[in-house]
Order: C-alpha cells, then sequence, then structure tokens
C-alpha cells in the first residue's frame, strides 16, 4: 500500500513538471491542417504564434473564432501566425464552423488529443501564446467579449520582442 501511495505521489509531480506554463519551452508538435498539409510548430521559430485550442461544442470557441481571424489579418504582416487547433473527432463540424466564421488562419486537427494533453489543455478555448524563440509566453482559459483587448497587449508586447541570437 506504501508502494502504491509513493509512485501516485510520484505521478503527480512527473504530471506538474511538465505541465506547460509560460516561461517554458512549448511542445513541439506536428498536426495534419485541414487542407491536407502536416504543419509543424517548430517551423513558425522566429515568429510570434496564438495557438487557440477549441471544439465545435464550445459556443466561446465560435464567438472568438472571428476575434482571431481580425488578430490575424491585422498582425500577420508583423510576424505573428494564428493556427486554431481544433480538438473534435468530426473534421466536417470544424470546416463547417470556420467556414461560417470566416476563418483565414489554419485549422489542425487534434482528433486523437495527443497535443492538447501535452499543453494540458483545461478549458475550451485555450490559447498560449508562443514567442519567437518557441517559449510559452502567455496562456489564456474560456473566452469572453473583451478578451481580445489582452491578446493583442501581449503580441504587442512579442513583436517587439526579437528572437535571441541564439
Amino acid at each position: 500500500m506504501k508502494n502504491i501511495l509513493i509512485l501516485l505521489v510520484l505521478a503527480l509531480f512527473a504530471r506538474e513538471a511538465s505541465a506547460v506554463e509560460a516561461g517554458t519551452p512549448a511542445p513541439d508538435f506536428t498536426l495534419k491542417s485541414t487542407k491536407g498539409e502536416n504543419l509543424r510548430l517548430k517551423e513558425y521559430r522566429g515568429k510570434v504564434v496564438l495557438l487557440n485550442f477549441w471544439a465545435s461544442w464550445c459556443g466561446p470557441c465560435r464567438q472568438e473564432m472571428p476575434v482571431l481571424e481580425r488578430i490575424r489579418s491585422r498582425y500577420e504582416p508583423l510576424g505573428v501566425v494564428v493556427l486554431g487547433v481544433n480538438v473534435d473527432s468530426d473534421e466536417g463540424k470544424a470546416l463547417a464552423i470556420a467556414k461560417d466564421a470566416g476563418v483565414n488562419f489554419p485549422l489542425l486537427l487534434d482528433t486523437g488529443q495527443g497535443v492538447s494533453e501535452a499543453y494540458d489543455v483545461s478549458a475550451m478555448p485555450f490559447t498560449v501564446l508562443v514567442d519567437r524563440d518557441g517559449n510559452v509566453s502567455w496562456i489564456h482559459k474560456g473566452y469572453n467579449a473583451g478578451d481580445e483587448v489582452h491578446y493583442v497587449d501581449r503580441l504587442k508586447s512579442l513583436i517587439r520582442t526579437p528572437a535571441s541570437a541564439d
């Protein structure tokens, strides 16, 4: 019994140690897009990346999508990439919602939810800002109208910060 308790405590600490937090490297991944391309996060090194995990059943996710598209449109010329990571098992629902929202940023399919687990996604939507060096800069859970002000403030700060010379 004592050994089982020790194993449970170690497992808990291992999960906490692997949790994605601001200042830690963003877990790299490769996911297929709705256009059939394999996209890898590491390929965007040198750019500021806004990763947005979402699901078709999530009302706030659908409300946020046009906002993310406006952010993409405004800040893409300044080196910002918006990537939507859909966690649904039904690609058709994701495509329909994105089309209705007028989304032009890449939509990635995390049907097995492996990337969501790597990022410890605990709410929907779940937004992660990744700096030019590939480190997590900020995490935001959920969405309420007006939250985009915080996204933009943080994006502007990251845009002004050059990548390290490493």
